[in-house]
Parts: structure tokens; sequence; C-alpha cells
């Protein structure tokens, strides 16, 4: 078997494919590669842009481990290869929520927090933050279940694998509730005039610069009492389905083919962008469907240089006359306690840069990584990135704690991967 993730830009063939069914299964997994001296990794669902998910040895898919273990008022414990959009209809049929969530729900939970998958906030984080407890596999064969308080905890709610194996993961969940979702067509000026007042004055915050345009869709969403004023179906279709992505897909495919077309494509693009309005369950507001492939990078910046990261990237695609079809998001979060968050100990701001995957631009990526890591910007572990280990250590100040962790866990390296040796040296 060769994995490939969604994107198609990372594969590899591992010596050996198993779909674990149960806590058992995944120990004796564990053991077996101990013992026959070959490396061991859980995959997701594939969408991470890095090799983090990769191995040469034994690869555990996670598709046996799925359901909920436990209920309780204010908590759900799910098996680790659950996917984001069943434990949502799950949670929903309960009267029950995340308080957050990022807008893809095709990964498994353990593979998004694992990464750092995160929304956009002002109040509450990523996935990672909304974690009481978790079970996992060490590299030793042993059971562990960890909880707040334990340097483990903090370690592996994002944990790139690297501790061990995720078998169960337990959230922090509440009432049900209605978001009210406002998109608006606002000019980038006005945004850029404005970020401080945006972020503070709305739960959630997400916007989308329209590269070689003035054009953003900035989209709010806030707790609403209700009534549900969802969109309707043919609206739902009509955005959702047809403009983001069947003619946003018919876009990308014009603009490779002639990518001199790009920025009137982008122009076009900008004055079909309207405003409109809906309440609806709240992880129906936060996700979003996405069909075009693609490839992306996304950095972690302090919140305080956010408006000079997102003008030197305007400025630099300028400058370099790239031609991008794709916009530039923006998103916000609170200060996170996870070692590995990209949050971590501060307000953060995020700006992701994406490209059509038949028309990869690496230097736009090498261009704006320059003016992140300039910055203090933190990658993404599950998006394209060049940092190494070296790097990270003068971002992450608990990097060196989370290595001196892994070495006592894991000191003949079971969990690891190209990648990890790259960013952990």
């Amino acid at each position: 078997m060769v994995f490939t993730n969604w994107a198609g830009n990372q594969s590899g063939t591992p010596a050996e494919v198993r779909t674990p069914t149960s806590v058992e299964d995944v120990v004796g997994a564990v053991r077996d590669a101990t013992r026959t001296g070959r490396r061991l990794r859980m995959v997701g669902t594939g969408h991470s842009f890095t090799g983090v998910a990769l191995t040469d040895g034994i690869m555990l898919l996670p598709t046996g481990l799925t359901g909920v273990r436990t209920w309780a008022e204010d908590r759900v414990t799910v098996l680790a290869g659950t996917p984001l959009r069943h434990l949502n209809e799950l949670l929903d049929q309960r009267g029950l929520a995340l308080a957050n969530m990022g807008d893809i729900t095709e990964q498994t939970v353990s593979g998004a927090i694992q990464t750092g998958t995160h929304g956009t906030g002002r109040d509450t984080g990523g996935l990672a933050d909304q974690v009481t407890e978790l079970e996992l596999v060490l590299a030793d064969g042993s059971l562990a279940t960890v909880k707040p308080g334990e340097d483990l905890f903090d370690a592996a709610r994002v944990g790139l694998g690297a501790l061990g194996v995720l078998t169960a993961v337990t959230f922090k969940v509440e009432p049900a509730f209605l978001l009210h979702n406002r998109r608006r067509r606002l000019p980038l000026p006005e945004i850029m005039s404005s970020l401080d007042t945006m972020t503070s004055a709305n739960e959630h915050l997400d916007f989308f610069w329209l590269p070689h345009t003035d054009a953003c869709l900035v989209k709010t969403n806030n707790r609403n009492p209700g009534p549900a004023r969802p969109p309707s179906a043919f609206k739902h279709w009509l955005d959702a389905v047809f403009l983001e992505n069947t003619l946003f897909g018919a876009a990308c495919a014009l603009g490779a083919r002639s990518p001199g077309l790009i920025p009137r494509i982008n122009a076009v693009s900008a004055a079909a962008l309207g405003d409109s309005e809906s309440v609806d369950t709240s992880y129906k507001i936060f996700t979003a469907r996405r069909d075009v492939r693609f490839l992306e990078m996304e950095y972690a910046v302090p919140r305080e240089h956010l408006g000079q990261a997102l003008r030197e990237t305007r400025d630099l695609v300028e400058l370099m006359d790239w031609k991008i079809t794709f916009p530039v998001e923006v998103r916000v979060t609170p200060p996170s306690d996870a070692w590995l968050s990209t949050a971590y100990g501060r307000d953060s701001a995020y700006i992701a840069c994406h490209m059509y995957r038949p028309t990869p631009n690496p230097a736009y990526f090498e261009g704006v990584e320059e003016i992140m890591t300039r910055l203090g910007g933190r990658p993404h572990w599950g998006k394209m990135h060049t940092r190494e280990a070296a790097y990270l250590a003068t971002v992450y100040p608990r990097l060196p704690d989370f290595v001196a962790l892994r070495d006592r866990l894991d000191p003949g390296r079971l969990f690891t991967n190209s990648y990890l040796e790259t960013v952990l040296g």
C-alpha cells in the first residue's frame, strides 16, 4: 500500500499496514514494532500537507477506532479515529457542542489535535484547548491516561504523534448553541485600520483577502439566542457548493491555463462577493466544504504583528507579480498552554497562504515564510514549511522540555520519522 495525503504532495510506503479495532490491538502493534525493530505511526485522514504521518514501518489506520466511549454532562470520550464530522453529529443529537473548531471536519479527532488544528476565536482556542484527558499507548507498550496538571498532558495534546499513539480523547463540551454568521465584503485598507476593534468586537473573526484586489470577505460569528434562521437549501447550495467550490474550481483551472488572466478572474470574483446573514447550529456555521485541492502554508504570529505581516505579504505579492488565485486567510486565537500549540503563551494571529494544487509556486511560500519568521512566526505542524529544530526552539519556549520528555518516553525513537527528525532534532 502507498499512503498519499489529501493534497497529493506527500506519500510513503509502509512495510506493513494494520487497522486496529481495540486498544489491545494498538498495544500489540507497538510491541511488535519494538520486537522487530520497525518504526510505527498512526495516520489520520491525510489532511496534513507535511510528512508528519508517514512511516516506513508499521502504519496504523484509524478507521477501526471510532465512536463514543462514554458520555457525561460536560464531557465526551471518543475513540481516536472518530472523524470530527461524526462527532459533531453525535453531539448535536444529545444537545451538546464543542465551543470552537476549525473549518474542516474530515480529520480524525486525534489527527486534528496532534497537529494543532484550530479555528478562530477571541475567547476560545483550538481543539487541543478543549481536551480534558488523553489515553495513549507509550513506546514501552504501556497504556497511559493523562490529565491536566501532568507534563505529559500539556505535551501530548499537540504531540505530533511523537510521544505515543492516541487511542481516546476526552473533550469538554457544552449545551448546543446557535451562531449568527455575517458575511460582508470590505476593502482591505478598512480592515487594516480596524483590526483591533474587529477582533475584540466579535467572538469569531475570519477574513479572506483576494490577491490582486483590495477586496476581503469578512466572516463574523457570534452566539445568538435564536430563533434559527438557516440559509435555504438553494442558498446553501449556491454559496457552499456552486460558488465556493464548483465555480471557484473552474476559475482556478482557467488561471492555471492562463496565469495572465488571474488578476481579472480575481476582480470578477471580488465583484461577486455579497453580504449575507444566517443563524444556525454552531458546527454548521464553523465548518465549510472544501473540494478544490490546494497546498497550504500557515504561520501564527504574535497578534500585535498581524497588521505588519499582512501588509508585507500584500506588498510582496505585488512586488514579485506572482499570480495568486487563492485568497489569503486570517484568523485569531487566545493563548494556549499546550506546549507545542502555535498559540502557546501568546495571543496569536494566523495568516494562511494557499496555492492551487496543479500550479505550485514555491517562491510564494518561501517569500511569505521569510516575513513570518522575521516576526517570530510559528508554522502550523500540518502545513507546509521549511523550519527546522534550531529555529523552532527560538519560538517555542517549551520545545526543549518536549524533547526531553520524548527522550525519556521513547529513547529508541519508535515513533519517529523524517519530519519529526527535522522539527525536533
